[in-house]
C-alpha cells in the first residue's frame, strides 16, 4: 500500500531529489514549499507527476502545516535557511520555529513518523574524529546553533511520544548542487587556481544527495526514534578531493595553498563588506577536519553510500559544466542557485 509522504522544502535542491526517490519507491508525495516544484528528475518514474501534490506554504505558518499534514503517513522535514542566507533571524524562525511547527502539526494530525534532516554544523570543530551520533554538539555560528536547537525540539517530541528520527548529513554534493560550490567549479572551468587553507590536509567528508536521500527514506521505514550520521565512506583530505576534480577537468587549474590566519580574516572582512559570498560557516570550518562514523546507519538501516568524495564532486562539476550557460535564471533555493563571485573574480586572473 502506497504511503503519503509530506516533504517540507520539497522544491529545494535536496528536497527535489528526495521527492524523486520517494516516487521511485512507490510513495505518493505531497510537497510543502514556498516555491512550486520544478520538473521531476531522471530518478522519478515516468508518469509519476500524477502522484505529486504541491501545497504552497511557509513552515512558520502552523495552520498551513496542520492542513498539509492531513492524511499523511510520514513527514520528511527538510526546510532550512542555510549559511549563505546570512540572516540570524531567519536561521531561528525557519530552522527552529519552523521545526517546532512541523512537530506540532505532525503530532496533532497523528502522523506515524517524522524524519528531520539536521546538519553536521551542530558539531562545529570537534575535539576528535570520527564524530559519532553521541558526540556532543558545540556549534560555532548562528546556523549551527539553530540546527542544534531544532534537534533538541525533536528529542522533546520523542519524549512526548512522537516517533522522530534525526539524520545528520555531511556537506551535500551531486548533480544540480550549486551555491558556494559553484565558485569552485567556475574557477576550475576557467583554468584558474583553487585554494585550500594551509596544506589542505584536513580530512573533510562529503555525501552525495542520492545517498543521503536513500538514508532518509530508509529511516522513514523504521518504527522507532533514532539518530543517524551519514557521509561518504571513501574520502580523504580537502586537497585530495579538490585535486581529484581538477585532474578530471583537465583545464590547467591547480590547487594552491593560502595561509590559514590571513585567509580567514580576509574571508570574514570581504563577507562583512558584501564583496564575497562567504558565511561564518565557511571561514570557521573550511580548514578543519570533520568526518562521521556511519556504522549505525549501515548496521541499523542497511544503508551504504554509492559515492566517494571524488565521484560526488566530479559528478557535481560535470553537471555544472553541462548546464553552465543556463544558470542564473529564476531564483530558487540557495543550493540551486549559483552565488555571485563579487571580488573573487580577481582571483580567477591569478596564474
Amino acid at each position: 500500500m502506497a504511503r503519503t509522504v509530506l516533504i517540507t522544502g520539497g522544491s529545494g535542491y535536496f528536497g527535489s531529489i528526495l521527492a524523486d526517490l520517494a516516487l521511485a519507491r512507490g510513495d505518493d508525495v505531497r510537497i510543502f514549499d514556498l516555491n512550486p516544484p520544478g520538473p521531476r528528475g531522471p530518478a522519478a518514474p515516468a508518469g509519476s507527476e500524477a502522484r505529486v501534490e504541491y501545497v504552497a506554504g511557509d513552515v512558520r505558518d502552523l495552520g498551513a502545516l496542520r492542513a498539509a499534514c492531513e492524511g499523511v503517513d510520514v513527514v520528511l522535514n527538510n526546510v532550512a535557511q542555510v549559511p549563505l542566507a546570512k540572516d540570524r533571524d531567519l536561521f531561528w524562525s525557519v530552522n527552529v520555529t519552523g521545526t517546532a511547527n512541523v512537530l506540532l502539526a505532525a503530532r496533532e494530525r497523528k502522523v506515524a513518523k517524522v524524519v528531520h534532516t539536521s546538519s553536521s554544523a551542530i558539531f562545529g570543530v570537534p575535539e576528535s574524529n570520527p564524530v559519532t551520533e553521541d558526540t556532543p554538539g558545540r556549534p560555532l555560528e548562528a546556523y549551527g546553533r539553530a540546527k542544534l536547537e531544532a534537534e533538541h525540539l525533536c528529542h522533546d517530541a520523542v519524549a512526548g511520544g512522537l516517533d522522530v528520527t534525526i539524520v545528520r548529513p555531511r556537506t551535500i554534493l551531486g548533480h544540480g548542487r550549486l551555491g558556494i560550490i559553484a565558485v569552485l567549479f567556475e574557477f576550475i572551468a576557467e583554468g584558474a587556481p583553487v585554494y585550500v587553507l594551509g596544506r589542505g590536509d584536513n580530512r573533510y567528508q562529503f555525501v552525495h544527495a542520492n545517498d543521503l536521500a536513500d538514508a532518509v527514506l530508509r529511516a522513514a521505514d523504521q518504527d522507532k526514534p533514532a539518530v543517524y550520521n551519514v557521509g561518504a565512506t571513501e574520502f580523504g583530505t580537502m586537497r585530495e578531493t579538490l585535486q581529484a576534480v581538477v585532474d578530471h577537468a583537465g583545464t590547467g587549474s591547480r590547487v594552491r595553498s593560502l595561509p590559514v590566519g590571513p585567509a580567514k580574516l580576509g574571508m570574514r572582512a570581504l563577507s562583512a563588506l558584501g564583496l564575497a559570498p562567504f558565511a561564518a560557516y565557511h571561514w570557521l570550518l573550511y580548514s578543519e577536519s570533520l568526518w562521521f562514523d556511519t556504522t549505525r546507519a549501515q548496521v541499523e538501516l542497511g544503508w551504504s553510500p554509492t559515492h566517494s568524495n571524488a565521484s560526488a564532486i566530479i559528478e557535481s562539476y560535470d553537471w555544472f559544466l553541462a548546464n553552465r550557460s543556463s544558470l542564473g535564471g529564476e531564483h530558487r533555493s540557495h543550493h540551486q542557485s549559483p552565488v555571485e563571485l563579487g571580488i573573487l573574480k580577481v582571483l580567477k586572473r591569478l596564474p
